[in-house]
């Protein structure tokens, strides 16, 4: 194991398709014992929330003076808030959480964080929703992770 493999996944971290739930696994089949993959790609995965509200913060300001982007942010950032607001409303920043907890494609810290902002909500506590989602989703991908083939029969079965 060579600081290249540590610096690609921290990079598939921050790759919105992959996030944590392909660097850990990444890491993990890579060397990287599952304790120090686990830490190394929630630290990277919970850094997404905040670079993203200062990148969202600075670019929506520098794009809102275009009024092609004001006319499709507008009725976009509407049709999310009519569908999500009642939901945000009943479950709060806990469903924020939630949301970016499952290990699943379209939900994690990017989508979640933009989801968030989009309806507005407190940037302090979409970070920390944030992280307590990647927290969680860490130890649900880690725990997949240990339990290695038996896992995948679960799934296998499933389908059948």
């Amino acid at each position: 194991m060579n600081i290249s493999t540590y610096l690609i996944t921290i990079l598939f971290t921050f790759v919105p398709i992959f996030e944590l739930r392909g660097s850990l696994p990444y890491a993990y089949f890579q060397g990287i014992p599952i304790i120090q993959a686990y830490l190394l790609t929630v630290a990277s995965n919970a850094l997404v929330s905040p670079l993203l509200l200062f990148f969202l913060r600075y670019m929506h300001r520098l794009f809102w003076n275009w009024s092609f982007y004001r006319r499709v942010f507008t009725s976009s950032v509407e049709r999310a808030r009519m569908r999500l607001e009642p939901k945000i409303r009943k479950y709060g920043y806990l469903g924020v959480m939630l949301f970016i907890a499952v290990p699943l494609p379209i939900t994690g810290a990017y989508t979640g964080t933009l989801g968030a902002w989009i309806l507005g909500l407190d940037t302090k506590r979409i970070i920390l929703a944030a992280a307590g989602g990647v927290i969680i989703s860490g130890l649900i991908v880690s725990a997949l992770l240990l339990a290695g083939t038996q896992t995948h029969s679960i799934f296998i079965r499933i389908i059948d």
